[in-house]
């Protein structure tokens, strides 16, 4: 047998297995559900990398979450509480902050020194991606700070974590001062209603 003949025999199950594992999930996710999973398979059987959602700058940001042994990515996504409803955490599940002494057009960050201590920026360099889920990745930005960091933006607004959150799911920002608030998937205050 041939080698052209071996690899088509190797490539045809690998290919069948994706076409069948999407007709699975199609049964117990719905059409749209499957049919992503049908691409996103179909995409790692021909070594495709995901597809850029959006690029500002050198950084590229991508819709979803990271491939698994993806070096150097910042994971945003969106988590549920229910005092607060949806925001935004980080891969590790801790929670992201916006300020109300902030702007947002244009982007600006007015939290630095002691401020930036208490509350330090989501930042991102060169050498890393960002993937962002549930998040509208149009909506994901950065901007520099005045300390040369770049800092992560959802809906304009610059992003923080807060120190005294010890763990992922803590929400002790919220509210405080009246102007430190969870951050929402569009940038908004997170605000159960």
């Amino acid at each position: 047998m041939n080698s052209a003949r071996r690899f088509q025999q190797v490539t045809v199950p690998i290919a069948a297995a994706a076409v069948v594992l999407a007709g699975l999930l199609s049964a117990c996710s719905g059409e749209k559900g499957a049919e992503a999973v049908a691409q996103t398979t179909a995409a790692t059987v021909a070594g495709q990398a995901p597809a850029v959602a959006k690029t500002q700058g050198w950084l590229k940001i991508y819709d979803g979450t990271a491939p698994t042994g993806t070096a150097n990515a910042v994971q945003l996504r969106v988590t549920s509480n229910p005092t607060v409803g949806q925001y935004v955490s980080d891969g590790s599940g801790r929670s992201l902050y916006r300020f109300d002494k902030d702007t947002a057009a244009p982007s600006v960050s007015n939290c630095s020194g002691q401020c930036a201590v208490t509350w330090p920026p989501l930042t991102v360099t060169r050498d890393q991606v960002l993937y962002a889920a549930g998040v509208d990745p149009q909506l994901v930005g950065f901007i520099e700070r005045a300390d040369g960091t770049c800092q992560i933006t959802i809906g304009g607004w610059p992003v923080y974590y807060f120190s005294k959150d010890t763990k992922p799911g803590d929400l002790l920002g919220q509210g405080v001062g009246g102007t430190w608030f969870a951050v929402a998937p569009n940038g908004g205050k997170a605000l159960s209603k």
